[in-house]
């Protein structure tokens, strides 16, 4: 038994890790990579393997680092089951559609570019016609119940990290291999905690925060406040790119909880992001996944995704208003990288404006938007054009939905430490994953492993 890493290594999106027992090839994860323009796109295109030779996949959660090219995969002629939480499931459909009119509209921009150079035109990674079909091959099981795929006998746990999130525990050839997925956090809102796995052979293990700790949710919530009052009373506006899946419900969510105690002023909210809105009626279908705390707001009658001045908007008409509204509001919108979307109209419009304030809520990748924000660059490019950052940036790494070092530690130390043999660290940069491999060491792990890109191991 193999199993060779192919994405998500030293890296933090892109995840592809490739499981081969006997002549049966298992994939886990087949998400988008981000980064570098020609990079992400070549890589995107091209896979390292051959599809058709593949016989199952296994997606964690519905980000689009995890799930993002599936259509691409189908397209290039694999035929087997794509296996997910049924809340993945429901995420899954409205990504993936929404990821390829991406593709096809910012094709359809780049064309016109290479027209007027006389280049020959692009075609996208993948369709609509691509995506749907895809669905196609997506089967939804329930937590903790087994799912039989040729050698591989999987069950999924609650991940803790978005809705649907699983820990994928794999058994095959008489060996367990748990897969943390992306790794929740525990005591934040909205999301059971993740299910403790009590033993494994071996691991593979997310570390996209291995050399960092989070505030607590309350700190975190205070903090929010105060950033809201701040620019409300300098007559700024605040942008939030956010993931349209979690981020922006917890954000929605928090907005909410400081409102009702009367911690913000009455500054209207918009949700400007049509996936976001959708996957919120998702939220709202599936309470069953909520924790104690968002079920007591439920149960008492408070509607967890809405409140007074929230607003949830939909057409280019109204995204474009939304930028001549001079008075203070926040906007909420996607990507929360920053590399695509409504979310980089807003930024344009308030970049060079020192009222305004840019919150990045999300973890940025390396040569993405959002990280030269993060990194406060004097000037930004944005479509093409060079702006002066002049707005304030703010960086709440303590929204994230990951697990910090602390986290990640923890979840190992309450394992079977004697039976665990290897640990490979993944979903991370080469920093981050070092960071935890001495810590491992000393709970008494035998061996750490943070492989790169095409390494294998055999089990």
């Amino acid at each position: 038994m193999k199993i060779r890493f192919w994405g998500g290594a030293r890296t933090v999106t892109g995840s592809k890790h490739l499981l081969t027992s006997g002549k049966q090839n298992l994939l886990l994860e087949c998400g988008l990579f981000q980064g570098h323009r020609d990079e992400a796109e070549y890589t995107n295109r091209h896979f390292p393997f051959k599809a058709r030779e593949l016989d199952f996949c296994v997606i964690s959660h519905a980000h689009i680092d995890h799930v993002g090219n599936v259509p691409n995969l189908v397209k290039h002629g694999f035929s087997g089951p794509v296996v997910m939480t049924k809340g993945s499931v429901a995420l899954a459909r409205l990504l993936l559609m929404d990821s390829a009119h991406i593709q096809v509209s910012d094709v359809k921009y780049v064309n016109k570019k290479r027209r007027k150079r006389g280049e020959s035109p692009k075609k996208p990674i993948y369709n609509i016609g691509d995506a749907r079909e895809s669905l196609r091959r997506i089967e939804g099981v329930h937590y903790a119940r087994r799912k039989n795929l040729g050698n591989f006998k999987v069950i999924l746990h609650d991940a803790g990290h978005i809705l649907g999130s699983a820990l994928v525990d794999i058994e095959v050839e008489g060996k367990r291999i748990l897969f943390t997925g992306d790794l929740g956090r525990r005591k934040m809102p909205i999301i059971r905690d993740p299910v403790q796995a009590a033993e494994a052979d071996f691991l593979i293990m997310e570390a996209t925060y291995g050399n960092r700790l989070h505030g607590d949710y309350e700190n975190m919530a205070e903090r929010l406040a105060g950033i809201v009052n701040r620019v409300y009373e300098r007559g700024g506006r605040i942008i939030i790119p956010a993931f349209a899946v979690e981020r922006s419900q917890e954000i929605i969510y928090t907005l909410n909880q400081l409102r009702q105690t009367g911690r913000l002023p009455d500054i209207p909210v918009f949700v400007d992001s049509p996936l976001a809105t959708k996957v919120t009626d998702v939220f709202r279908n599936y309470p069953q996944y909520y924790d104690e705390e968002a079920m007591k707001m439920l149960n008492g009658h408070n509607r967890p995704f809405d409140f007074p001045g929230l607003r949830y908007t939909d057409s280019v008409e109204e995204s474009k208003a939304l930028n001549r509204h001079d008075e203070p509001c926040i906007i909420i919108s996607a990507s929360g990288m920053c590399e695509a979307g409504r979310v980089l109209h807003h930024l344009k419009h308030v970049v060079e404006d020192e009222r305004n304030l840019i919150l990045l809520v999300s973890f940025q990748a390396r040569h993405t938007l959002g990280r030269r924000i993060a990194e406060r660059r004097p000037r930004v490019r944005i479509y093409g054009e060079e702006y002066d950052l002049q707005a304030e940036v703010e960086v709440m790494d303590e929204f994230s939905a990951h697990a910090d070092q602390k986290g990640l530690l923890h979840y190992v130390s309450q394992m079977n430490l004697p039976r665990l043999k290897k640990v490979f660290l993944v979903h991370s940069e080469l920093e981050a994953a070092q960071a935890l491999v001495q810590p491992l060491l000393d709970l008494g792990v035998r061996e750490v492993f943070i492989p790169e890109k095409g390494d294998e191991f055999e089990l």
